[in-house]
């Protein structure tokens, strides 16, 4: 990981290669419980079968919440939402509602749970959103090591048991080793009795200048 960090004393993480360079939009003191309010209506937007009248009216109120935030809204990096890291998934509604624990050039280490929105099938977490967790961390795990920004080259999981809803679980990942631009990284996600759940290595390319 030294490599990329003595290139004549530059900072290599200021690398953006075509990428924006975007200050945290910090949230106010109500954003955490907005997002939560919308976690819980993407839960039962999917767990419920309510009658038409209800539907209705469910519509009706959803589209006015619509034409209430719309004239706010922001481009790309002007929103709060996926910045801040004291709120569960940053604030982003994309990503499942876990917590940073750790976040250094060892490693970044989450806790967190799916949710009702993140069913598969038969009480488990549907399989696609396993390799959503994994890719958002190694993004943070690149940012961690004081690496410059990069893409995900591969990302390959392994889905060792099933991993249930709304239990507390951890994920925790690293950079292994570095050639040039590419660096390769692993990571688990384990139940609080360190049974291994999946796991995942990926391959992050540092971006070349000017590169998206």
């Amino acid at each position: 990981m030294s490599e990329q960090n003595s290139r004549g004393g530059d900072d290599a993480h200021e690398h953006h290669g075509g990428f924006p360079v975007y200050e945290p939009v910090k949230a106010g003191p109500n954003f955490g419980r907005f997002v939560e309010a919308f976690r819980r209506l993407q839960d039962l937007a999917v767990s419920t079968h309510a009658p038409d009248d209800v539907v209705d009216q469910a519509i009706a109120q959803a589209e006015a919440l619509g034409e209430l935030l719309e004239p706010y809204q922001v481009g790309e990096g002007k929103s709060p939402a996926g910045f801040n890291v004291d709120i569960p998934g940053r604030g982003s509604l994309l990503l499942p509602p876990w917590t940073i624990e750790k976040f250094d050039a060892d490693g970044v280490r989450e806790r967190g749970h799916f949710r009702r929105y993140h069913l598969g099938g038969n009480g488990a977490v549907h399989g696609g959103t396993i390799p959503l967790l994994f890719d958002d961390l190694f993004g943070m795990v690149i940012h961690a090591s004081g690496r410059p920004i990069a893409r995900t080259g591969y990302l390959h999981v392994n889905y060792r048991k099933i991993t249930p809803l709304w239990d507390e679980l951890v994920v925790e990942g690293r950079v292994d080793s570095v050639d040039g631009r590419k660096a390769f990284c692993s990571a688990e996600l384990r139940d609080l009795d360190g049974t291994v759940l999946a796991d995942s290595e990926a391959l992050m390319i540092e971006l070349l200048p000017g590169q998206p």
